[in-house]
Parts: structure tokens; C-alpha cells; sequence
């Protein structure tokens, strides 16, 4: 996330009201999470395990709660609590706005789009030419659509990510403060969701097509012209590459990347990345032909205790 304008180090700190390591007219650009982080973004890190990879990042400036050795052309926020003042930072930079219409005023709607009855489209939604938004869709703020988009009814874009802190007392919610992106010629289908980016934007690339029910989570990035059926679930930050296949009720953890062209059969369960130009199956996820290999194993165990006993 970007800021509207370029701030200083200073004024960051007087925002969050904490102490900082670094020129006071240090420039601060915006700010994100570890993975998207480019120069002049805040990042923020709140545990010393993480400590290490925050500080060699993209980012330039780190929100932290240790006032460490500040590296080379870099500065530091110190806080006691960077995850409150990361929400801090959102919620000034990007305040949470009322509707005030149905379709919003601020929203800028193409040539030959049609808007079916009940749809809801929120503050600076962009949709492009030649879309067809069905009835009961949700567009939340700043989402932007592209040509020849078709979304299927009760289809909900930029909800909030599912992040939390757990604290003690509570679980702590991280504000989004991110978008759906969705290009040209994608179709969704109807109950969809997709989570707006904490930070970033979460993206559906040109030519995917998603079949009823599928979630696509917060950051999380889809390449073109993916097939996705039905009941799909995909994690946070996820990478999935161009012209993957997902067929229906899979799962999907977090921050692992789906290759190129990678088929994967229902009800597979994916927890780590997979290479491209191949096919999966089978919880946890793997090769065909390991998996077909495994289950022949599993399958001799019975002729093998069999002969066993009659040794005894």
C-alpha cells in the first residue's frame, strides 16, 4: 500500500508515537507485508525469529519492537507493539468509509457493463467494458475489474483477510487495507469469495475462470487462464502460476507456490509447493506416480502380515 503522498520518518513516528533510528526526513513511501515489501515500505516484525529476515528485506524501514544494529540505508520504527501500530498506520492512510449508495459515486463503471438489481459497489470500484455483474454480488471498496468480466450471483469481492494475532485475552484482527484485483475476460462463479490483500492486492489473472463456491485468500495470487471447480479453498498468500488446473474441493495452505500447468484432482490437500508441468493428488498432495506407488504399498501390507504369521 502506497501512501498518497510521500511522508517522512518522523511523521510516522509521531502518527504511531514512537521512537525512531534514522534521519528524521527519512523518506517513508508506504508500507507491507514481508513479501510484497519494496523500497520505501514500513514492514513490520514482532518476533525475534523473524527479526533477521525483516531487517534484510526489501523494506526500508522496519517497524520493531527491539531497537536492534540498524542496517546500512535503512531506518527503524522501535515499538512496543508493532502489530497495534501497523493497524494504526492502515486505519490512518486508509480509514474505513460508509457507503452512502448502493453504487457508490466514486465508482467508475465502463461502456456496455451491466449492473443486475441488488448489487452493491463500493467506494472507487473500477469495472471495465462489456462486464455482466449478476444480482446480490458485493464490491467492496477500491476493487478493480477488469473487460468482459462475468460474476455470478451472491459473489462477494474484498472482504476482509482472515489474520489474527492471538493474544492472551483475545484473538487481534489485522486491519486490510489492500484490494481485489480481477483482469480481463475472468468469470466467477456464483457464492465466490475473494479477500481483499492486507497490504497489497490479492489477483485473479486474465482468462481464469472459477467455478460456484470456491474462497481465494487474502495476498493471494492467481495467474492466467486457471481453471478452478467448485468448492475450492485457497489459503493466504498463495502463488498459483499460469494455466493450472484445480478440480473440485481441494485445499490450499498458506504462502506456497503452485507451478505452471500443475493439475491437481479433488480432494487433494496441498501443504507445500508444488513444480510445474505436473499432476497431484491425494492428502498430502504429491506425483501420480508416487502416490499410485504408495497406495500398491499399502495395499500388499495385509499378504504381508499374512506370510508373516505363518513364519511364526
Amino acid at each position: 500500500m502506497k501512501f498518497p503522498k510521500p511522508q517522512t520518518l518522523e511523521q510516522i513516528a509521531q502518527i504511531i508515537d514512537c521512537e525512531f533510528v534514522g534521519s528524521s526526513n527519512f523518506p517513508v513511501l508506504g508500507m507491507n507485508e514481508i513479501h510484497v515489501v519494496q523500497a520505501g515500505d514500513i514492514v513490520f516484525v514482532d518476533h525475534p525469529k523473524y527479526y533477521e529476515k525483516a531487517l534484510g528485506s526489501m523494506a526500508t524501514i522496519i517497524l520493531i519492537n527491539k531497537k536492534v544494529a540498524c542496517p546500512k540505508g535503512k531506518a527503524l520504527l522501535i515499538s512496543d507493539d508493532p502489530f497495534r501500530d501497523f493497524n494504526k498506520l492502515t486505519n490512518h492512510f486508509k480509514p474505513f468509509r460508509p457507503a452512502t449508495a448502493v453504487i457508490a459515486n466514486s465508482a467508475k463503471i465502463g461502456l456496455h457493463t451491466i449492473i443486475q438489481p441488488n448489487v452493491f459497489v463500493g467506494n472507487n470500484v473500477v469495472i471495465g467494458d462489456n462486464c455482466l455483474i449478476h444480482p446480490n454480488v458485493v464490491i467492496y471498496d477500491d476493487c478493480i475489474i477488469g473487460n468482459n468480466v462475468t460474476i455470478h450471483s451472491g459473489t462477494v469481492l474484498g472482504a476482509d483477510a482472515f489474520y489474527y494475532k492471538n493474544r492472551p485475552e483475545k484473538f487481534d484482527k489485522l486491519t486490510s487495507g489492500g484490494n481485489v484485483v480481477i483482469h480481463d475476460n475472468v468469470d466467477i462463479g456464483a457464492l465466490c469469495t475473494i479477500d481483499r490483500g492486507v497490504s497489497a492486492s490479492t489477483i485473479i489473472g486474465e482468462g481464469t475462470k472459477l467455478d460456484n463456491q470456491v474462497h481465494v485468500g487474502h495476498d493471494s495470487v492467481i495467474g492466467k487462464r486457471c481453471l478452478i471447480a467448485s468448492q475450492v479453498g485457497i489459503a493466504g498468500c498463495v502463488l498459483i502460476q499460469d494455466f493450472v488446473t484445480i478440480w473440485g474441493q481441494v485445499g490450499i495452505t498458506s504462502g506456497i507456490t503452485i507451478g505452471e500447468k500443475a493439475i491437481i484432482s479433488a480432494q487433494s490437500g496441498v501443504s507445500k509447493s508444488l513444480p510445474p508441468n505436473k499432476s497431484y493428488f491425494g492428502t498430502p498432495a504429491d506425483e501420480f506416480r508416487k502416490k499410485y506407488k504408495e497406495i500398491a504399498s499399502i495395499r500388499l501390507i495385509p499378504d504381508i502380515i499374512e506370510k508373516l504369521d505363518k513364519l511364526k
